[in-house]
Parts: C-alpha cells; sequence; structure tokens
C-alpha cells in the first residue's frame, strides 16, 4: 500500500478592515482546512471579524485567532517593545474578540498563531516567545500555538512546551528558506515565490521529502504539521487551489492538524 500523508493547510485571513478590502475569503477559505482571522489588532474590524468567522464556517474551516501588534498603519509587520505583562494582555484581549463571534455562532477556537513582527520575534525572543504562550495558556490551555517549522523556530517551540501548549509546526511553501532552515527574510531577491506550481511543488517536497529547495542553492530540512498561504499574497487563492491539488496527487491527506 502506498504511503500516504498528512498535513493542514493554513491561511492567514480576516485582514480586511473597513472599507480596505483584501483578498477573497469565500474562494481561499474553500481551499484550506484552517484559518488565522485576524483579531483588530493589525487588522480586523468588528464586522470584518464575524463575516470572517462565517465563511469560515460555511466551509467547514477550523478557526484560530491571529494576535497582532497593535499596528493598524504598518500591518502588524513593524516590531514593537511591550512589556511582557502589557503583551501579555494584549494577546489576551484579542483572543476575547474572537470569541465572541465564535460563541455567537456556536464554535470554539482551535489553535493561535501570532501575526507578522509579533512571529517573528517570537522567533528570536525568548521573552516576548513566552509572554505570547503564557497568554495562550492563561486563556485557554488546550489551545495548540502555531510556531516556526525548523530549527528557526526552537526559541518559540520551547516557549509553547514551557506553557504547556502543544506546538503546531508550520512551514510556508510560498517563501523561501535559507540553507540552515530558517525563512529567508523578505528583504532579499527571490524570498517571496509568486509562481503557483513552484508554491504546490514546494509544499509537497515539504510534507512529503521534510525538505525544500534553498535560496542560492542546496536544501533545507523542514519538518511541519501545518503549511500556510498567505492570505495578503496577490496570487493566494491560486497559490492554494494549486496547493490542494498537488497535495492530493501525492498522496496527502489534508485536514486540520
Amino acid at each position: 500500500m502506498a504511503q500516504r500523508w498528512t498535513v493542514d493547510l493554513n491561511a492567514d485571513a480576516g485582514e480586511s478592515y473597513g472599507r480596505w478590502i483584501l483578498g477573497d475569503p469565500e474562494r481561499l477559505f474553500g481551499q484550506v482546512t484552517s484559518v488565522n482571522l485576524a483579531c483588530g489588532s493589525h487588522a480586523g474590524d468588528p464586522r470584518t471579524i464575524w463575516d470572517a468567522v462565517r465563511t469560515a464556517k460555511a466551509a467547514g474551516n477550523a478557526i484560530g485567532a491571529h494576535p497582532g501588534f497593535p499596528d493598524l498603519m504598518g500591518f502588524g509587520r513593524r516590531d514593537m517593545e511591550l512589556a511582557p505583562d502589557e503583551l501579555q494582555a494584549l494577546v489576551i484581549y484579542q483572543l476575547g474578540a474572537l470569541a465572541g463571534f465564535l460563541r455567537a455562532e456556536a464554535l470554539s477556537m482551535r489553535h493561535v498563531k501570532a501575526h507578522g513582527a509579533l512571529y517573528l520575534r517570537m522567533a528570536r525572543d525568548r521573552v516576548v516567545a513566552d509572554a505570547v504562550a503564557s497568554a495562550v495558556a492563561t486563556f485557554d490551555a488546550d489551545l495548540p500555538l502555531m510556531v516556526l517549522a525548523g530549527p528557526g523556530g526552537a526559541i518559540m517551540q520551547a516557549a509553547a512546551a514551557g506553557a504547556g501548549l502543544r506546538a503546531l509546526r508550520e512551514a510556508f511553501p510560498d517563501r523561501a528558506y535559507l540553507p540552515d532552515g530558517t525563512l529567508a527574510p523578505r528583504s532579499l531577491p527571490g524570498a517571496l515565490i509568486h509562481d503557483a506550481d513552484e508554491v504546490a511543488a514546494r509544499a509537497v517536497a515539504i510534507v512529503v521529502h521534510q525538505e525544500v529547495p534553498a535560496l542560492g542553492g542546496g536544501v533545507a530540512r523542514v519538518e511541519a504539521d501545518t503549511l500556510c498561504v498567505h492570505g495578503d499574497h496577490p496570487s493566494a487563492v491560486a497559490n492554494a487551489e494549486s496547493v490542494r491539488r498537488a497535495l492530493a496527487a501525492a498522496g496527502v491527506d489534508v485536514r486540520h492538524a
């Protein structure tokens, strides 16, 4: 019998704000198994959050919170200095915002994934990683925390373990990796993968072979429980469709982790 693999396919979403519309959630949500919804700090106003929850419910997605720094103008991609207790309160506040709309739809939160600069800060700053993990554990110790797969996510993985949380290792087929298994900074040429077929091929390589071609040559080792398709990518829907087809053809079961 042919070997089969299992992986979750997630998307960061719910990131519109007011009259500013980002992405195509109805088409995107139909291709993924879980969604990480913005909670109002880096994006997402109350109506947007509720609409995203309803769209995800109709698509059968597992819904997670996507808290970030309070940076609407910078889309949460600018680093901020916050005291650990301030950061914990900020994360709990955002989880509570999403939880209210989930309750209104008789749904439960399934996981948490930090956004943008907060996610990357967690990967290099144990104090920040511990603050976020502690906030999640305080809110609901049964919630898994998505963390960066590979050696670049070691600090995040340790923080999740220290807080008693299950870690979901996340890889990015639409982002380049360096040979040491860390994400290539967005500032580097070639850091963003735009071709949907290439994104799909990289997704299959990560799941089936636990490796992906590295920027500059060679391969990077990446073991993942979930793959992310960025919802703000101009080709998000095409990427998700291509990835889903390629995973199915490779014998990969796609379902929430």
